[in-house]
């Protein structure tokens, strides 16, 4: 049986979890609420405060459904209770990023400024011109975001100039070499 799958969820206080009958689960915290359909092959069930997740049969496609259902659900659990963020390190010479009102305006070498809008659910927060942190309550959209953030300028292997994640360490190659 998945070891990640039965694994109980506790429900914190200030946390409220509905589950339809068309196995649409709903979390409500004091960040906000998610919701999200679970295949009806998975049951999930509350007992008391612990959120139960259990497969109908043992075929490959339950079983790797059932992980993953237990993992959605616990990741909203904890997003409405604490949230989640990335941070981004810019590297180089006059890249830099500020925020203007709800947008992240990033020099990143171009002849033109990178301009990033925030999208509903997402906070961005610039502490310094060298940092971007992204926050939201839903996991998938802030690692999605902070993907299409990085992807303006990615890490390159020689300098190591571009939009890293804070403790990613990007493989150096070396430069080439004169032939004597």
């Amino acid at each position: 049986m998945s070891r990640i799958g039965r694994t109980p969820i506790t429900i914190p206080a200030g946390v409220d979890i509905n589950i339809s009958d068309s196995n649409v689960v709903t979390v409500k915290g004091p960040k906000g609420a998610l919701e999200t359909a679970i295949t009806p092959d998975i049951d999930v069930s509350i007992e008391g405060a612990v959120v139960n997740v259990a497969r109908k049969t043992d075929s490959p496609r339950h079983r790797s459904l059932h992980g993953l259902s237990r993992s959605l659900i616990a990741n909203m659990v904890t997003g409405v209770t604490d949230g989640f963020k990335k941070e981004l390190e810019i590297n180089g010479v006059g890249f830099r990023a500020a925020k203007e009102g709800k947008k992240l305006v990033m020099n990143l070498g171009y002849s033109h400024q990178v301009i990033v809008e925030e999208i509903d659910g997402i906070t961005i927060d610039v502490p310094s011109q060298n940092r971007v942190t992204i926050s939201g309550i839903d996991k998938q959209k802030v690692g999605q975001f902070a993907a299409d953030i990085r992807k303006k300028r990615p890490p390159e292997p020689y300098k190591g100039k571009g939009i890293r994640y804070l403790n990613e360490v990007v493989r150096r190659k070396e430069g080439k070499t004169s032939a004597k």
